[in-house]
């Protein structure tokens, strides 16, 4: 594991390690949990949320998205009532654009969400990625002979993410997206089933424990170019599981 070295003035230092005692942490293993947060973490500060319609917008895409709306109001079938409303509907939402009504543009706008950025994108793949080599590696160690706790399997199977947390639960549409694109096919049946892979609690911040977790397993094994390299030993299963459980109530 390489190693880094960083001059902080003292002050800096004292709040780090007063951090790192309430974490029931290292000062070492404080900071490195804190950069890799830095590189790999995928939740921002504050998410907006509301406001995406711009104040203003130019009379190319005003007079382009309005030919829409009079496009869509001369194809919607009579008594269209569906996401796309109806004729007077589509007009109206022409005319308010043609007219220049800027108040009216979140109409708009307002099925728009904020975007998933790319790091919050690999974020969830990572997290995929995580239970599958953990779900194939538990079936490789029963495979041949050796045994797992079964608080372990639970703890190492895809939970889903919290649909009342606003980034969760457009983490969790994402994952519903990725399954019915044919990947990460082994979770086709929590995803798609009754639950809708809803954890109803949240789980970003155990789940980015146990991804710093598994990074470190990475970085520990040596590489010898086997086809099965990526399969977890049952020490290394159970140190990523115990990140489950947050320093400070171990």
């Amino acid at each position: 594991m390489a190693t880094i070295t960083v001059r902080i003035d003292d002050a800096t230092r004292d709040a780090l390690q007063e951090k790192a005692e309430n974490e029931r942490q290292t000062l070492s293993e404080y900071v490195r949990d804190r950069l890799q947060d830095a590189v790999y973490g995928a939740r921002e500060p504050e998410r907006e949320t509301e406001g995406l319609q711009p104040e203003t917008m130019s009379a190319i895409n005003r007079h382009t998205l309005a030919l829409l709306h009079r496009i869509l109001a001369r194809v919607l079938p009579e008594g269209s009532g569906d996401v796309d409303g109806d004729e007077k509907y589509q007009l109206d939402r022409a005319r308010v654009l043609e007219e220049g009504y800027t108040k009216e543009y979140w109409v708009e706008f307002a099925g728009i969400r904020t975007e998933l950025n790319g790091r919050q994108c690999d974020y969830v793949k990572d997290v995929l990625d995580l239970f599958r080599i953990a779900g194939y590696s538990i079936t490789h160690i029963r495979k041949d002979g050796g045994d797992i706790d079964e608080a372990t399997v639970r703890t190492l199977t895809f939970h889903g993410f919290d649909h009342n947390d606003e980034l969760e639960g457009q983490m969790s549409d994402y994952v519903r997206y990725l399954v019915e694109s044919g990947k990460w096919s082994e979770q086709k049946e929590f995803v798609l089933g009754d639950d809708h892979g809803n954890s109803h609690s949240p789980m970003y911040d155990t789940y980015s424990r146990m991804l710093s977790a598994w990074r470190e397993v990475k970085q520990r094994r040596p590489r010898t170019g086997r086809v099965d390299d990526y399969l977890l030993t049952k020490p290394e299963l159970e140190y990523i599981a115990q990140a489950w459980v947050h320093p400070s109530n171990r």
